[in-house]
């Protein structure tokens, strides 16, 4: 590890909840800094008034940083959607799968059950 990082690591508040977040925050916060102009001093924003965006970014991720993560909500399991006749799955003569014994010219579109490696074997 770098000095610099070291430091930051020292430096992370106790209620940081994403560490690796705040780390690469800090970073950026750090080389977007003002120079006596109030010009950010970084050469990726080539001259641009501070505060820049990738600063206002790094306090953006820097505040994200300390909020405690939120379970995810159970997405909603969606209907089965009904299968009109003559399509496949639909069990219907002439609905097989591309692929499907008696097919010609078709050896090279099965990939249904067996694997591409299997194929290939």
């Amino acid at each position: 590890m770098s000095e610099a990082s070291t430091d930051r690591v020292a430096d992370r508040p106790a209620e940081v909840t994403d560490p690796l977040l705040w780390d690469l925050a800090a970073a950026v916060a750090d080389a977007h800094q003002p120079d006596a102009e109030r010009v950010c001093a970084s050469p990726s924003c080539a001259g641009a008034a501070w505060p820049c965006a990738a600063w206002n970014n790094a306090q953006a991720g820097l505040s994200a940083a300390r909020t405690p993560r939120q379970a995810a909500a159970p997405r909603p399991v969606a209907a089965p959607r009904p299968v009109a006749a003559g399509q496949p799955g639909d069990g219907q003569p002439g609905a097989a799968q591309a692929g499907a014994a008696g097919e010609p010219g078709t050896g090279a579109a099965r990939t249904g059950a067996r694997s591409l490696a299997a194929t290939a074997a």
